[in-house]
């Protein structure tokens, strides 16, 4: 096979968290009486870290640097304790990553979720299937920095180039580029298909399936 590696991102490709974030960062806002969001809303702030969302989340009349960062720990908070309720993996997911293993490609996932967070869910989701699991332990590692993304690539033995990279962003597509990885994006998370492709997805696939035909 070409490829002998995938790299997946967490949120709106492995998993449809929306529900869970929403919930959390609804709580904070309406226990501090200010308006919160609907899921639909809440979806186009994800995608560059928790942080990021709360302060699209706030009024901007409340956006300065304390109350970002007192409304963000009270959003993790919460959400630490709340992450696996109603968050599930897509349809076709738990199907493709049992067919990958039986292939012997190796796995792992890589997430601008915080890294506690991001093994929490992979952890409890997908106990089986992972050899490395890495969420966000610093802004300066941030996607689409693509240090992070190389790093799993060399303690799984691979070159980059043997690399899936697959997200659902436009960032998860620079990400891919920058770590000159192939970029492929998804059609079932958060982002639309003008995006990935805008941002330079080398392959579209629709459903989970599709990604075994990618890998000769």
């Amino acid at each position: 096979m070409k490829f002998k590696a995938v790299l997946f991102d967490l949120d709106g490709t492995l998993v449809n968290s929306l529900k869970d974030i929403a919930d959390s960062i609804n709580k904070v806002l309406q226990e501090n009486n200010l308006p919160t969001h609907s899921y639909e809303v809440v979806n186009n702030f994800i995608g560059s870290g928790l942080r990021v969302l709360v302060t699209k989340a706030l009024p901007e009349s409340h956006r300065n640097e304390e109350n970002i960062e007192n409304y963000f720990q009270a959003m993790m908070s919460n959400y630490r304790e709340n992450c696996t309720n109603k968050t599930y993996a897509y349809e076709g997911i738990p199907e493709l990553l049992k067919e990958l293993k039986s292939k012997n490609v190796k796995l792992a996932i890589l997430s601008n979720k915080a890294d506690e967070l991001t093994k929490k869910i992979g952890e409890t989701l997908f106990p089986d299937y992972f050899e490395i699991v890495m969420g966000l332990k610093s802004e300066l590692t941030k996607k689409p920095n693509p240090i992070a993304a190389v790093e799993i690539s060399q303690d799984l033995g691979y070159s980059p180039e043997e690399f899936l990279y697959v997200g659902d962003s436009g960032i998860d597509m620079q990400t891919a580029k920058n770590a000159k990885m192939h970029a492929v994006g998804v059609l079932w998370g958060y982002r639309p298909k003008e995006e990935l492709l805008a941002e330079g997805a080398q392959s579209i696939i629709s459903h989970p399936s599709e990604l075994m035909a990618l890998l000769n």
